[in-house]
């Protein structure tokens, strides 16, 4: 590429103004990007905002379709729902996930009958449902159980497909959820329901505060590193998208996210796919850290991560902030 010199060529002729900079952005980034994550408690009338978390709450189901609500008038396409699941009805097999009448299938009913428009993403795994916080059933050791986990996520996927959902997201990390998802779903007729696979999740320490807001921190016992991957790893995110893509997916996540930008644009540059991303909670808190130290603006920090997410090749971002940048994106 031959390009002339300066000072006949000056790139900040571009940035002078506004306008020049909108007209010449190379990213865009828009409502119509964001799906908002959102924790359903039960009660009714019920908001509990979570400590670590600021800003953010558990919402009973009621509350929970207010929010959905909220999310169509900004023009935020999907929701994502996480139940906060009572203790008493936590098990070592996960067995209220298979509920048909459970708080996540409760919320999906009425959502849908409210603001049937909105998209819904459900998460398949069992940490929301297990007595130890793991995504699995575990054997004696504590060692997470593989194919005896993923037969009870199609069980999970299943009911939540039945209740209403739009895209079920398995997270767990279990070796072929994803092809025994979409063989169920096609045989129970579910065949336009979307898999969005959790296909690159790291064993992140950047997950604390979600799992206050399911309660599972104080459950966890161990870790799940002989599950989710390696941070140390890219390679192996090719291999398992690969796979995930091989089985059915239709879409494929990286998570964390800013943190695993060079693997978000692996993905894309190698599959050519809709990757998403998840500004996981850790991230959030960090953003809200900062804001009320006064060491950077709120509004500036949300909208240039979630940019670098769309420029790294994200078709879209899980965010906590997804109402928030909506307001921001259309000057409200």
């Amino acid at each position: 590429m031959t390009l002339a010199s300066f000072p006949a060529v000056r790139l900040r002729r571009s940035r002078a103004t506004q306008w020049s900079r909108s007209l010449v952005a190379e990213t865009v980034l828009n409502a119509s990007d964001l799906i908002w994550p959102l924790f359903v408690t039960e009660g009714r009338g019920v908001e509990e905002p979570i400590a670590t978390l600021p800003g953010v709450s558990r919402w009973s189901v009621d509350r929970l379709v207010e929010r959905a609500r909220e999310a169509r008038n900004l023009g935020i396409p999907c929701i994502a729902l996480f139940p906060n699941t009572p203790l008493k009805l936590r098990d070592e097999r996960g067995s209220e996930a298979l509920n048909p009448d459970n708080l996540m299938c409760r919320a999906i009913h009425a959502v849908k009958d409210a603001v049937p428009e909105i998209g819904i993403l459900t998460d398949v795994a069992l940490d929301p449902y297990t007595a130890d916080g793991h995504d699995g059933i575990t054997d004696a050791s504590g060692y997470v159980l593989n194919d005896e986990t993923s037969s009870i996520l199609v069980e999970q996927a299943l009911v939540q497909a039945a209740a209403g959902a739009d895209i079920v997201a398995p997270s767990d990390m279990m070796d072929g959820r994803v092809g025994a998802i979409r063989q169920a779903l096609e045989h129970e007729g579910h065949t336009n329901v979307a898999i969005m696979a959790y296909a690159a999740k790291y064993a992140s320490a950047f997950y604390g505060p979600f799992r206050d807001a399911v309660g599972s921190r104080g459950l966890l016992k161990g870790d799940k590193k002989s599950y989710q991957m390696d941070p140390a790893n890219a390679e192996e995110a090719l291999r398992e998208v690969a796979l995930d893509l091989a089985e059915g997916a239709d879409y494929v996540m990286v998570k964390p996210g800013l943190p695993y930008l060079d693997i978000v644009r692996r993905v894309k540059d190698a599959f050519q796919v809709p990757v998403f991303a998840y500004q996981v909670s850790g991230e959030y808190a960090m953003i809200e850290a900062a804001a009320a130290a006064g060491a950077g603006d709120r509004d500036a920090l949300v909208l240039e991560t979630l940019v670098a997410f769309k420029r790294a090749g994200c078709s879209g971002m899980l965010t906590y902030y997804a109402a928030q940048a909506a307001r921001l994106l259309s000057g409200g």
